[in-house]
């Protein structure tokens, strides 16, 4: 059945009730429990300046670190392990740039709540993800 679960992860409610549908999916698997990664997506600035971008990068893999070692805390609770990983992009691109490269046999991610015209203006993260990734996409309310 499952091997790998992706998990998108930003820190909102949504986020945390994705990993959390995740930690539950995996009980239901027979067998061994797939193997679930955790990744969270730092935004460059646009345009991106060198100086700039290092420090965003930095200080997101700081942020996100932070956040992890709930997520690790709340896994290990329930005896399981997770992988975590800070990736650099588009969120939509790099979920499904991940998720293709590592095999995952599906992505749970959070859907946040955007109005019409940001919807249209913008798109959706998990829209794009679930439009486009070649695995099972389970969208979070």
């Amino acid at each position: 059945m499952l091997k790998r679960i992706l998990v998108a992860f930003d820190g909102s409610q949504q986020s945390y009730k994705a990993f959390d549908f995740a930690l539950d999916m995996s009980r239901l698997c027979p067998g061994a429990a797939p193997e679930i990664i955790v990744i969270s997506v730092a935004q460059p600035p646009e345009p991106i300046d060198i100086v700039e971008m290092d420090a965003v990068i930095d200080s997101a893999t700081q942020h996100y670190e932070e956040l992890f070692k709930g997520l690790r805390e709340k896994a290990r609770d329930r005896n399981l392990e997770i992988k975590t990983e800070v990736v650099v992009g588009h969120p939509a691109d790099q979920i499904i740039r991940y998720a293709k490269e590592k095999h995952c046999d599906m992505v749970m991610l959070g859907q946040k709540g955007k109005s019409k015209i940001e919807n249209w203006l913008l798109g959706s993260v998990s829209k794009r993800v679930a439009t486009y990734a070649s695995c099972t996409v389970t969208i979070v309310k």
